[in-house]
């Protein structure tokens, strides 16, 4: 690798970790919008937006780029390449909390309605998966992206719970649908960021291991070969 391209592959990583942080934070507001009727957290979610979509586009523009300079290859090419999917990923996790956001808004109208207790725990779980994924990312561990994995199914069941309440408010009380409706949606969404966490995760251990994991069934470290198995 040149010394101009290992300085221009940090200066990648450390914009991709700056995103990082910003949507990590906009999630917090988003749900914190949602929990606490705030519909001005809601506001400050959906204007971080462009920011992000500004970066999103200079770090993209950045890896085409060198890759069309450099043409790299073996471990440069599949770090811009990894750069170039969690990119993507972290954007779509921006727009997906600005969805909560705006369910956040339409929720204020209702300061009566309360939310699933279930809901506290599975924005914990997601936000701890984002959490993971930066740090498996900055860290290049594969093992902890491993983890990352793991966590999805806590989300999805807490999910299923949330839904399953929200579908027995609307049955009881007709008044209840509107709001029932928008945390309903909200609750999907934050499912959704999870997913994106899981994305982000199978991503690094790509950057890691060089094996694409996505689409099977399970995956587990490896101890005695000191990498990563795919499980059929």
């Amino acid at each position: 690798m040149s010394k101009l391209l290992e300085r221009e592959l940090e200066s990648l990583r450390e914009q991709l970790v700056e995103q990082f942080t910003v949507v990590e934070q906009m999630i917090q507001l988003a749900v914190r919008s949602l929990v606490q009727r705030r519909p001005d957290l809601a506001d400050r979610v959906v204007e971080s937006d462009a920011g992000v979509d500004a970066t999103d586009v200079k770090i993209e523009e950045e890896c085409l780029k060198l890759l069309a300079l450099h043409q790299p290859v073996a471990g440069d090419m599949r770090q811009l390449i990894a750069v170039i999917k969690i990119n993507g990923e972290l954007e779509r996790m921006a727009d997906t909390a600005c969805n909560i956001a705006e369910r956040a808004k339409a929720l204020a109208s209702f300061p009566l309605f309360r939310v699933p207790e279930e809901l506290s725990e599975m924005v914990d779980a997601t936000i701890g998966m984002v959490r993971r994924a930066l740090d498996s990312f900055v860290n290049s561990d594969s093992r902890m992206a491993v983890d990352v994995i793991k966590m999805d199914d806590l989300v999805d069941t807490l999910n299923r719970v949330i839904i399953d309440q929200l579908q027995e408010l609307m049955k009881r009380d007709n008044d209840l649908i509107e709001p029932a409706v928008h945390c309903f949606s909200a609750s999907r969404h934050l499912e959704r960021i999870a997913d994106l966490a899981e994305n982000l995760a199978e991503e690094v251990i790509y950057l890691v291991e060089g094996e694409i994991v996505r689409h099977k069934h399970g995956y587990k470290f490896d101890a005695k070969s000191g990498g990563q198995r795919s499980i059929p």
